[in-house]
């Protein structure tokens, strides 16, 4: 059963194009005010709902509260390796260790049942 789980926890429907890896730097070369605008259409689209454009922006930005408040949405979903990878980027470990913690226990789970 808990094998079951963590295949689906990693399966195409949770992410889409498996483990991508990500950039942790924002885009070099924006000012300060050009990141302030970026943010403010970023958090205006967040709050109508579009999280992956919003995301998008946050990214550019490395805005880390954006990153966050997107991590939460798919925590809602429960999507917690798509959360997990914000909540990383972000460098929220408040919001990341529980999910590396229960990913940990997952990991336990199977190695006990493996030595059975």
């Amino acid at each position: 059963m808990v094998e079951e789980d963590l295949k689906k926890a990693i399966s195409e429907k949770e992410i889409p194009n498996g483990f991508i890896k990500t950039t942790e730097q924002p885009v070099a070369g924006l000012s300060s005010e050009q990141k302030v605008l970026l943010n403010r259409k970023g958090n205006a689209l967040y709050n109508q709902g579009k999280y992956e454009e919003a995301l998008s922006i946050y990214m550019t930005t490395g805005y880390s509260d954006g990153l966050s408040r997107i991590g939460d949405v798919y925590a809602e979903k429960k999507q917690s390796l798509k959360a997990l990878k914000l909540y990383q980027l972000a460098h929220n470990k408040k919001k990341s260790e529980p999910i590396i913690q229960k990913i940990a226990d997952v990991l336990s789970v199977l190695i006990q049942e493996d030595k059975k």
